[in-house]
């Protein structure tokens, strides 16, 4: 992202993006962070893997280690909470587009 303005006002589309592809299956960092670059958010590795620890430690996310051609892979599910406040997005994101 180019700016903190621009990372501050994005980071909420950012998780919200990250629960909604949790919820349809497994991800994990790299795929996490070539489909947001297909969304026009560049964001570095060093940015995406704190956020998604920080959404496990916020029990949006849980993570399970699973070993892909020899190397270990990181995969994010998202929780019954995370479940919850992906609607509760969802709901937000309508009533303020409808707003805008």
């Amino acid at each position: 992202m180019d700016s903190k303005l621009e990372r501050r006002m994005f980071l909420g589309f950012i998780y919200i993006h990250i629960l909604n592809h949790a919820n349809e299956h497994p991800i994990y960092g790299s795929w996490m962070m070539e489909e947001l670059i297909t969304h026009g958010y560049t964001i570095s590795a060093g940015t995406l893997y704190p956020l998604l620890h920080r959404m496990e430690d916020e029990s949006l996310l849980v993570s399970e280690k699973t070993v892909v051609a020899g190397k270990q892979r990181k995969n994010y599910k998202i929780t019954p909470f995370g479940k919850q406040m992906l609607e509760k997005s969802h709901q937000k994101l309508k009533e303020i587009v409808g707003e805008i």
